[in-house]
């Protein structure tokens, strides 16, 4: 998980109600400090709403940092995962569990087929797809391509297949192997090759990198070194999978089929879970004992992951994340025409990058003024992840609100 890239101070606001208080009281005896956290205690969610413990509601359009791809608490996944705990919560990996083969079953058919490795978050998912890479040629092709902007987890591995070095501060010295190529260049690509590589790494769409879709042809091109110099080729789609982007995958935008592919975040619609696809004949490096996660695919998450697949097809919510993004897109690009704060505006499906030339932590704080939950990454990009099902009323009334918060902050400027 990326860090916000900032927060109000601790002590900006002296209105804090009596039950949020107490909480944070807690966490400040209890818990380790390296989260920046505001000053709301949030106690339950519905849909894109969420209430706070002094009853205070909120829209919010980055919710669960991407995880509830279909809102809070969806009554189809609410449904099965009480159901699963009622029957059977934990097992091991040593026994056969129904819902872990047939979460595998669902997620092959929507992607390329193959079979997957399941695990309890994006950066464990990562860690195996590093370790198939080193595996297929018992290490003698280690090194992994990956590049800047781009961001791919928290542990050592993942963390330093990170090219941002505001991730390896103080961490060093980072895992070797690594390679780090500007986002976008080919020839980069081609130069960095050698007897050594093993494999590329890309998000197909940066999410923390700040909503940035791959360049026209850079994806087909990654295919083609891939084939041509037997690489494989790994996509990283954490953020951007599951429907997100109104595909399954976000690499289906593209027209290019990945050796391998990372799944978390919005997977099973809240509840942690991970996964790795990839091919029949590649799965086969994996082998036993090489590679375990303790609760992935456990019966709950699992359950979570076949109910938010079912639901995403029975409601026809990819069909929807079109509509709705073309009533951000509308929304937010008139906004960019008589706002010179805004720079850009991306959307991609229900990932939308809103690029200024303010300081974009201050205009997440105006928009939580007006009860309204946004995400900035990279300085100055406004990220919205909004749920699948978002309603048009909640897009219109969180395009007006984040509008007027960016006019805010760009009066005070």
């Amino acid at each position: 998980m990326a860090t916000i890239d900032a927060a109000p101070d601790r002590n900006a606001s002296a209105s804090i109600g009596d039950k949020t208080r107490a909480v944070i009281d807690t966490f400040d005896r209890y818990v380790v400090p390296n989260y920046r956290r505001f000053q709301v205690c949030l106690v339950r969610g519905e849909g894109s709403r969420v209430w706070d413990a002094e009853g205070a509601e909120y829209l919010d359009l980055f919710p669960g940092w991407g995880c509830n791809l279909l809102g809070h608490c969806p009554e189809p996944v609410v449904r099965a995962v009480q159901e699963q705990v009622a029957r059977l919560i934990h097992v091991p990996n040593t026994w056969y569990t129904e819902p872990q083969g047939e979460w595998a079953r669902l997620l092959s058919e929507r992607s390329f087929g193959g079979q997957a490795f399941f695990c309890s978050s994006g950066t464990e998912a990562n860690e195996a797809a590093i370790k198939l890479v080193r595996l297929r040629t018992d290490g003698k092709r280690y090194k992994i391509i990956t590049f800047q902007g781009g961001f791919h987890g928290r542990t050592m591995g993942s963390v330093s297949a990170t090219a941002q070095p505001k991730y390896h501060e103080g961490l060093g010295p980072m895992v070797a192997g690594f390679q780090y190529a500007p986002h976008g260049d080919l020839e980069a690509v081609e130069k960095l090759v050698d007897e050594h590589t093993g494999g590329i790494l890309v998000e197909p769409i940066l999410g923390e990198g700040g909503v940035v879709p791959a360049p026209a042809g850079f994806l087909q091109g990654l295919r083609r070194i891939a084939d041509e110099r037997d690489l494989l080729l790994v996509f990283d789609e954490v953020q951007c999978g599951c429907g997100r982007t109104g595909r399954w995958f976000g690499h289906q935008h593209f027209g290019v089929v990945p050796d391998v592919m990372t799944l978390a975040k919005s997977l099973c619609a809240g509840i942690a879970g991970g996964a790795m696809l990839t091919t029949v004949e590649l799965a086969k490096h994996l082998r036993p004992g090489m590679h375990a996660a303790t609760f992935g695919g456990n019966p709950v998450a699992a359950a979570a992951g076949v109910a938010a697949i079912r639901m995403i097809d029975d409601e026809g919510l990819l069909g929807h994340v079109d509509r709705a993004a073309a009533l951000f897109r509308e929304r937010l690009t008139a906004f960019k025409d008589r706002c010179d704060a805004v720079v850009d505006v991306r959307v991609i499906g229900m990932m939308i990058g809103v690029e200024l030339s303010i300081d974009g932590a201050a205009v997440v704080q105006a928009c939580l003024d007006r009860n309204l939950l946004v995400n900035c990454t990279q300085g100055r990009v406004i990220r919205l992840l909004p749920a699948m099902n978002i309603s048009e009323a909640d897009v219109v009334e969180g395009c007006d609100k984040l509008s007027d918060a960016i006019l805010e902050v760009a009066s005070r400027a």
